[in-house]
């Protein structure tokens, strides 16, 4: 990733700052509108807490741009965790598609083109992480 884009989604994330636990609930919304059967995944969840996972979430990876092979062993656990919980690729495309359009709609006009290919790649990169660690446990499960 190119130092112009982490600059792009550290500069984006401090807008979210202000509108963080807003932000999380409008992409769980967006999320759930997306595939209502994930719903059933959070149906025991705290989802206020979640939102706050969501958030620091994405902030230890914003946190993190310049070392995110520092994050890999993190991200493999996530990617394990959530395949045991039966998550699927086609779940983390619609979680993308949800994140970006939830940044999109938050920042208004602070989301550039240049924000959005910055945050896809992001997204790109930590959610293949995550799915290569997930599918040995999708096979076990």
């Amino acid at each position: 990733m190119t130092p112009h884009r982490k600059r792009a989604i550290r500069d984006s994330w401090q807008r979210v700052g202000a509108i963080g636990d807003a932000a999380a609930g409008l992409f769980y919304e967006r999320l759930f509108e997306v595939n209502p059967a994930l719903r059933a995944h959070f149906a025991a969840t705290d989802m206020q807490a979640q939102r706050g996972k969501l958030l620091q979430a994405l902030g230890l990876v914003v946190a993190s741009l310049d070392r995110l092979d520092g994050l890999v062993p993190a991200l493999e656990a996530l990617g394990r965790r959530h395949g045991g919980y039966g998550v699927r690729e086609e779940h983390y495309r619609q979680v993308g598609a949800a994140l970006l359009w939830t940044l999109e709609r938050g920042l208004g006009d602070a989301w550039t083109p240049e924000a959005a290919e910055a945050w896809a790649e992001a997204y790109a990169c930590v959610s293949g992480i995550m799915m290569a660690a997930a599918e040995p446990a999708r096979a076990v499960g």
